[in-house]
Order: structure tokens, then C-alpha cells, then sequence
């Protein structure tokens, strides 16, 4: 939870607000607490949104729907005024996670608590239909978790079983992924009852598994799974649980049972009053009873005092709240992160500020203490090298400063930072996170604040939609790097066949690269594929490799992790195959080669990310030597994998800063007298970007900056730098080729493009 700001009122219907629960694009929702001392939810329209007659028609249906539903194991509505000035909505409020965040964290749930789990969530639905509604949006985000059991929340989508939906022709209106398949191609109108029940199907096996049954990535994709394949429910080992899921499952919505018959068919004991957690894990049970125990410690919150433009200062802090609503009782703060740094241009830290006194910070979003530790702290360097190098320049026109948070890898602490980040109104941009769970975690926050967000590492195909497009995905995405894949394994006369292995143990990254690769093989070239899924934890890959290789599989593509690319190259090296083998960049580490052994010889490797003279220790891609050169000057070790990404990002933002800066000052003149400066290092090309707003310092505004870097070209050490208007993801697929030799990686330079 994140305290008021100055703008938010401090009333809403009778309660007191105490905080900020969470914000989009539609409205905020404060915690409020009532002259009773009860705690409720509220949901607050937008202005903008408020005079819009058919957003407001919405609006009403969802709390029309919410009221009709009486359920224990669906959140009550305890206030609403739909006809307001400002629209709201009042719900209990429940401290517990979700269950994407308690799946996120903890793992799948142990079979008896999905049985539990599935029995009550089907007498809430039970309580839906008999009220004659449809929720048309079951997914773990709508289930919060507590000690005596789930509760279904968010009616926002429901309707009359029997209405027409207020949406255009053939859009899709539910999370795809937990759609059923009458929802999927667009039938949204006429998704019954059942529809509700396949999509808890869908979310039970999440619950089982820890993965959509349909699995993820590009939204298309994922519709047409859900429409044609059949689900994966590897995993749920338990043979009732596995047919009652294939029920629910079925693609003919005649076929499912009804929600009512589910409650009758689990046989699990559900709890009963004054309960304990006992249905759940014990880590789930500590991450329940931390919120719990948090609401007891909420202060006596201060009225939110309303401040005008012409306010010098801001207002007294207010008591920092403890952090609901990401994940534990954890006070927000600078003490909150383990890696709080910020320091000017100088490598001891000193202040070195510009003739004109400005200083202005890009922050860095990493992890520096989970699993992708070395990256974050690459990263981090490359940025650090970046502002040395702008803060370097005699002519510059601000100073740069760096702030690093660290989130340890987990996504409830990543939205802790990037709400952080969000708040201080001295930084103009943010490198980073290192991974996808992290980003996809913390992108609401960075996207209500119109702060640019720039991420090299973290590659997913597709991310949840934006209102204010401040992301950038500056490198290439899984899907993309298909292609140079395909290109190395496939054109080639010996090859005319790749066997694709997809290894569940490496999560969605395997699981994209794969299912693009061998999407991509055909549209490439000429060859075939025979692909292979084994579930998360398949020790023994050597039935495996044998059917690939019995298949005729000419060359073998493993996406996986390292300790499972091990295992594929072991089970290789005792067949007589001698073909290519190529893995993906998330293999490419010292377990591989450690595990692998003398098996890993020659396995190659696709990388988004460049060489820079240091991973290999050679002189690496052209243009790398200064980076380097400096790198080795102020760390004592050569730039490690990422680095050089990190570096050329930060000056991108740079030179668009700086173009502002000098377009706000010169009258569209940049830094130099030129349309656009080179503060660090890059050469810019094109024209002006979009000038904006700057504040009363000069600094330019934030919605500005990310209209400036939306409209950027810019050409660093690993790739040029364009941005595609629609998706804003990175335009072009540079790859990087490795080859693991003599028990280490050796950069092989930029993969090839095909020629036509």
C-alpha cells in the first residue's frame, strides 16, 4: 500500500482513506476505513472517465452485479454511488495475496489445497449463476487467498446471462489464458455459465502446476491454443483432480459440469469457522497471516491537504505505511532496499554538477541479490560508466546521478521499487528490472507515472496493456531471437530437420523460445521440425533425445536452463549424433559447462547480448574498445554479459534528455547547437524529438522524455537502437553467437542475417 498523495481526497462516502491500494488507467483504489473502524476497498472513477456515459453505464452494471451475489466466498459489496460527480464502489476488504502472487512466490499449491481451492470457488460461482450473472473473468488475480479459504472478487466484466455486452463486434473480453473457447474467437456475448466454470478449470491447473494450462506469450498464440490444443496438465499427478480438470476443460461448453455439481463432486473437507490456514503450505500460511498482522499495525493516517502549484514545498511526510499490498509486512522507505545508491559523475562519488546546477538521476531497477545477480550488477555498471561518461563533457547542461534499487528478483518487492522510483521526482528514466516476472510486476506503477522504463534483459513477448506507453523493451524479445536460431541451425545443406526441445524447468522463456522456433522453422525455410515438451523436473532427457533423433532430426535446439541443457548434452553425447546443437542464452552459464562437462563441446549458443571485449576476454564487436577499456579502469574486471546493453541505453536517454533540455533553452536548438547531442558515447540520427513541458528547473517532463525516446534512433556499441510505434518493443533481431570451447564461451561475433 503507498501513503495518499496530495490530490486524493480524504473522504469517500463515509470512509476515512488511509492509502492507495493500487491505480490504472480506469481509477485508484484507496483503503478506506469506516466511523465503525471496518475496512473496505474502494474504487474510485477517474474524472475523465466519470463524464463518459457508457463507461459510467459500465460502471453501474458492475456494482449491480457485485450486489446480487451473496456467497462467503465472494467479496461483499458494503457501499457504492454509481451516479456521483466521482463514481465508487466499496467492497470488503480482504488482506490476503492473490493467488497469481502466492503461486508467483510460493510455488503450486499441494493437491488437497487446489481441491479445497476448487470447492469453494465453485459455490461462489454457484452464487454467481444463481444470480443469474456470469463473471467472465476467473483468473488468480480475481482469488485472494485467507485462512479459511478464497474469496472471488472483481465483477467488473460480468453481466446478466441473458444481456448483450456493452463491446465492440469480436472483441475479446475476459484475460486470455483462462478464456474458454467460446470467449476466444470473440463470442464474448454469448459466453454462458460454463464458460465461468472452464475458466476455472484453467485456473485450478494454475493453482496445480504453477502455469496456464494453454500456456503464455503472444496473445494470438494463446487464443489459438485455447481453441484448438489440447491443455497441458503435466504435473497434476493426482488421477481425480486431472479428470475433473479434463471435465471442466472440454471444449464444448455442453460437456462441462455445472458449478454446482463441482461442490458436490470434491470429496476435500473445506474449513470450517475460526479455521486456521491449515488447508495451505506453511509458507503460504506465514505470507497470509504477515498481511493480517500488518492491518493491526496501520497508523492513525493524517487528512490529505489538498496543495496548489504555487506550493513551495511539499507537505509534512506522513508515517510510511507497511507495503500490503505487495507482498509482507515490509515498511517502505529508503531502508526498504538492501542497494539504495546515488551518486554524481565522479567514480568516488562527487557532486561534479553542470554550470547551470541542475542534477538529475536515471535510476536503476535490478536485482543484485537473486538469481540473475551477475546481470543486475552488469547492468548496473553499464549505466554507472554511461552518466560517467555524459557527466564528463565540459559542455553539459545538467548533471547526471545514478539510483539503484535492488528488488532480489521477486516481483512483490519490484513493485515496491518501481513505486519508489515513481515517487521521486528527480528521475527522468529507469534501466531495467533484470527479469520478466519482476517487470511484468512492477510496469503498472512506472506506466500511472508516466516514467520512462527501459529493459534489456527482460524479453518476454508480450506484457499486460498500457495506458501511457512509457516501457521500452530494448532488446530482442524470446520470439524474436527464433529467428536467428533457426537461420544458424537451418541453413545449412546437412540440416533438414530440428529436433526442438522445450524443458518446462526453464519457465516461460523456454517455453516462448521454443514454441517460436519451431513456429518460425517452416516460415523461414524449408526444413521441419519435430518438437518435444517434458515437464518441469525430467531428470533422465534420454528417451527423449532418442525419439527426437529417431525422428531424423538433423540438428537438436534445448530451451531449458543450464542444469537441464547439461542433462540434454550428456544424453547427446551418448548417441552417435553428430549434428549442431544450439541452446538458448539462458543456458549459457558456469553450471552448463561445469555439469556438461566435456559433453558440452561445441554446443553454440543465441544471445541478445553483445561480447564487449568481455565475456570471451577478446577484442569483441568494433567500437567496444573504449567501453571496455573504461569498464576494466573503474571496476578492475572486464564488462560482463549485458553491460554494454545497460551503457547504451542510458546514453539513448541521454541524448534525448539533453536534446529537450536544449530544445526547451535554445529554441529547438539541442545542447550543442545541433537538432541532437551525443552525450554518451552513441550516434544519434533523425530528427528533433517531441519537445515537452520542462518544470520550473529546466528538467523536461516525463511524458515528453518518453515521446522522445518512442521516436529515437540511436546507434550504441551492441545494436541501433528504433523503437516499433505500435508495441514500442526494440525494431530488428541483432543476435550474438557463443560456442562453448576448451570449458568456457567463446564470442563467435553477430549472428547472421539471412539475405533476403
Amino acid at each position: 500500500m503507498d501513503a495518499l498523495r496530495p490530490g486524493d481526497p480524504a473522504r469517500i462516502g463515509g470512509h476515512r482513506l488511509l492509502g492507495r491500494l493500487g491505480a490504472g488507467g480506469m481509477g485508484v483504489v484507496y483503503l478506506g476505513r469506516t466511523e465503525a473502524g471496518a475496512l473496505a476497498a474502494i474504487k474510485v472513477i477517474l474524472p475523465e472517465h466519470a463524464g463518459d456515459e457508457d463507461f459510467r453505464t459500465r460502471f453501474r452494471r458492475e456494482a449491480e452485479a457485485a450486489r446480487r451475489v451473496d456467497s462467503p466466498w465472494a467479496v461483499p459489496v458494503t457501499g457504492a454511488d454509481t451516479e456521483s460527480e466521482t463514481p465508487w464502489l466499496a467492497t470488503e476488504f480482504v488482506p490476503g495475496p492473490t493467488l497469481s502472487e502466492v503461486v508467483a512466490r510460493c510455488g503450486p499449491l499441494p493437491t488437497r489445497s487446489v481441491h479445497v481451492l476448487g470447492r469453494l470457488l465453485s459455490r461462489a460461482l454457484t452464487a454467481v449463476h444463481g444470480a443469474g450473472l456470469v463473471h467472465r473473468d476467473v483468473k488468480p488475480g480475481n482469488v485472494l487467498l485467507t485462512a479459511d479459504g478464497p474469496r472471488l472478487i472483481d465483477f467488473g466484466i460480468a453481466r446478466a446471462a441473458e444481456a448483450t455486452a456493452l463491446t465492440a463486434t469480436g472483441l475479446v473480453v475476459g484475460t486470455p489464458g483462462f478464456l474458454p473457447p467460446e470467449q476466444a474467437t470473440g463470442a464474448g456475448a454469448g459466453a454462458g455459465p460454463e464458460g465461468d466454470v472452464f475458466s476455472l478449470g484453467c485456473l485450478l491447473a494454475y493453482a496445480a502446476t504453477g502455469r496456464p494450462p494453454f500456456g503464455s506469450g503472444a496473445v494470438d498464440a494463446l487464443l489459438y491454443r485455447t481453441v484448438h490444443d489440447e491443455p497441458d496438465l503435466a504435473g497434476v499427478d493426482d488421477p481425480a483432480l486431472r479428470a475433473l480438470l479434463g471435465e471442466c476443460l472440454a471444449k464444448d461448453p455442453a460437456a462441462r459440469p455445472a458449478a454446482a455439481d463441482l461442490d458436490t463432486r470434491i470429496a476435500e473437507d473445506v474449513p470450517g469457522d475460526g479455521a486456521s490456514a491449515d488447508w495451505l503450505p506453511e509458507d503460504v500460511a506465514r505470507m497470509i497471516a504477515e498481511r493480517s498482522a500488518a492491518m493491526l499495525a496501520l497508523p492513525d493516517i493524517e487528512a490529505t491537504v489538498n496543495t496548489s502549484a504555487t506550493t513551495s514545498a511539499p507537505a509534512p511526510a506522513r508515517r510510511r505505511f507497511l507495503a500490503l499490498a505487495a507482498g509482507g509486512a515490509v515498511a517502505l522507505g529508503a531502508g526498504t532496499f538492501a542497494a539504495v545508491r546515488l551518486i554524481g559523475d565522479e567514480p568516488d562519488g562527487r557532486s561534479g554538477a553542470s554550470p547551470a546546477g541542475r542534477r538529475w538521476v536515471i535510476g536503476v531497477h535490478a536485482d543484485l541479490t537473486g538469481a540473475q545477480e551477475a546481470a543486475g550488477r552488469a547492468q548496473e555498471r553499464g549505466v554507472r560508466l554511461a552518466v560517467d561518461r555524459f557527466n564528463s563533457r565540459t559542455d553539459k547542461p545538467f548533471t547526471l546521478a545514478v539510483k539503484v534499487l535492488d528488488d532480489g528478483g521477486d516481483p512483490a518487492r519490484s513493485v515496491r521499487v518501481a513505486e519508489e522510483f515513481a515517487r521521486d521526482r528527480d528521475v527522468l528514466a529507469v534501466i531495467g528490472p533484470t527479469g520478466d516476472a519482476a517487470t511484468g510486476a512492477a510496469l503498472p506503477a512506472y506506466d500511472e507515472a508516466v516514467l520512462p522504463l527501459l529493459t534489456v534483459s527482460s524479453l518476454q513477448i508480450s506484457y499486460p496493456a498500457r495506458v501511457n506507453a512509457a516501457f521500452f523493451q530494448a532488446s530482442p524479445s524470446y520470439a524474436a531471437l527464433s529467428m536467428p536460431i533457426v537461420n544458424r541451425l537451418l541453413l545449412r545443406p546437412d540440416v533438414e530437420r530440428l529436433g526442438v526441445l522445450i524443458d518446462r524447468s526453464g519457465g516461460q522463456a523456454a517455453y516462448q523460445a521454443g514454441y517460436a522456433t519451431n513456429l518460425m522453422t517452416p516460415s523461414l525455410t524449408t526444413g521441419t521440425t519435430h518438437p518435444r515438451v517434458v515437464p518441469a523436473g525430467t531428470t533422465d532427457l534420454g528417451p527423449v533425445i532418442a525419439d527426437l533423433l529417431g525422428h531424423r532430426s538433423d540438428a537438436l535446439f534445448y530451451a531449458g536452463d543450464a542444469a537441464g541443457g547439461a542433462r540434454a548434452a550428456r544424453a547427446l553425447a551418448a548417441t552417435p549424433f553428430k549434428g549442431p546443437s544450439m541452446a538458448q542464452h539462458t543456458v549459457m552459464r558456469t553450471e552448463f559447462l561445469e555439469r556438461a562437462g566435456e559433453t558440452a563441446e561445441g554446443w553454440e549458443f543465441v544471445a541478445p547480448f553483445t561480447d564487449a571485449g568481455g565475456v570471451s576476454g577478446e577484442p569483441g564487436v568494433p567500437g567496444a574498445a573504449d567501453f571496455a577499456a573504461a569498464h576494466r579502469k573503474r571496476f578492475g574486471a572486464a564488462p560482463a554479459a549485458w553491460s554494454a546493453e545497460a551503457y547504451d541505453v542510458t546514453g539513448l536517454v541521454a541524448q534525448e534528455v539533453a536534446a529537450l533540455v536544449g530544445s526547451a533553452t535554445k529554441g529547438g536548438a539541442g545542447p550543442t547547437g545541433s537538432p541532437t547531442a551525443t552525450p554518451s558515447g552513441g550516434t544519434p540520427s533523425g530528427g528533433t524529438p517531441s519537445a515537452g513541458t520542462p518544470s520550473a528547473d529546466g528538467r523536461p517532463g516525463r511524458a515528453a522524455l518518453v515521446a522522445a525516446i518512442a521516436a529515437s534512433r540511436y546507434k550504441g556499441i551492441s545494436r541501433t537502437y528504433a523503437f516499433d510505434e505500435e508495441r514500442q518493443q526494440l525494431v530488428g533481431q541483432d543476435a550474438h553467437l557463443y560456442r562453448a570451447e576448451g570449458g568456457r564461451y567463446r564470442y563467435l561475433g553477430p549472428a547472421p542475417k539471412p539475405k533476403s
